[in-house]
């Protein structure tokens, strides 16, 4: 193995290795918290989704291309990067979606009760099951789209009509039907990202004035520690801002990469920024989610 061959599987094998880590702690962790009868929080019924979510983008996603790196991409045929294909592009989408949906049904449940979204307080977990049902039946079908053109790993480098994408490859196609596809495809993604930016900024403005209001009460406190509605503010500003930043560049590179023929590394680039948000996202939530926290500190 080259030098760079060493260094792909290092990063993709580390990558994947702290994903399935950190989602199927929290699988499993929601998992118990059914199966023992325990009070279930409604917004779990959208974590226990978006652990799944993460976790199988991380499978799909940092396994072919750690094969690609070390040359064993032959051992993929057209069947099997279709499907892999599928179930990353699938799984994106169910994450995007399902950390959308936690933003905006957190946004409904701390709004004053004289706000506009009172009346949402009731039927939003009424709600939540048809809104997630939803959301997988969009993403499956709308992904079979792109299942047409992915085919196996071309090893001729005189296929000029050929992208690759490490372990698979695409017809590439126009210009302007590549730009079509990119904006049908993305236009989900950027209304979700829209309002995810939107219910967060809320939330972080709702608690800000939340703390001036109680600011006085811990005037006489000398302690160091930042208030609750601080923690909570830092810990929604470090998601959305986490998840905006890998998802803004990995959407550039992978609008670059559809248009125009792709470097080794760029694509390797791409794959690793899509994987970083659903790899450390779960211990962001571990690290902020008090139901969790008590559970590890139980003996």
């Amino acid at each position: 193995m080259s030098p760079y061959e060493i260094i792909l599987t290092v990063v993709f094998g580390s990558q994947f290795t702290i994903g399935v880590l950190g989602n199927s702690f929290l699988i499993y962790f929601f998992t118990i918290t059914i199966l023992t009868g325990q009070r279930m929080r409604v917004i779990n019924m959208i974590l226990i989704q978006l652990s799944w979510a993460n976790f199988l983008m991380i499978v799909s996603k940092s396994i072919p291309h750690t094969m690609a790196a070390v040359n064993l991409k032959n051992l993929m045929n057209d069947h099997g990067c279709k499907i892999l294909f599928y179930l990353n592009r699938v799984s994106r989408g169910l994450s995007l979606s399902m950390t959308c949906l936690m933003s905006s049904f957190q946004a409904i449940t701390i709004s004053p009760s004289s706000s506009k979204w009172e009346e949402l307080k009731d039927k939003a977990p009424k709600y939540l099951i048809p809104t997630c049902s939803l959301c997988w039946i969009f993403h499956l079908l709308l992904n079979i789209l792109v299942l047409e053109k992915i085919e196996g790993p071309k090893m001729s480098r005189n296929i000029s009509n050929i992208l690759p994408y490490g372990y698979c490859s695409t017809s590439a196609a126009t210009t302007v039907s590549a730009s079509l596809f990119i904006a049908m495809v993305s236009f989900p993604d950027v209304v979700c990202v829209g309002l995810m930016v939107f219910t967060s900024g809320y939330m972080v403005l709702l608690l800000y004035r939340h703390h001036k209001q109680v600011q006085h009460i811990r005037m006489t406190k000398l302690s160091p520690r930042a208030s609750p509605e601080t923690r909570v503010t830092q810990s929604i500003l470090l998601l959305v801002s986490t998840f905006v930043s890998f998802y803004s560049l990995n959407s550039i590179l992978a609008a670059y990469i559809h248009l125009r023929r792709p470097r080794a590394w760029l694509v390797h680039s791409s794959a690793f920024l899509a994987a970083c948000f659903p790899a450390f996202s779960p211990f962001v939530l571990i690290s902020t989610d008090s139901q969790v926290l008590r559970y590890c500190s139980t003996p």
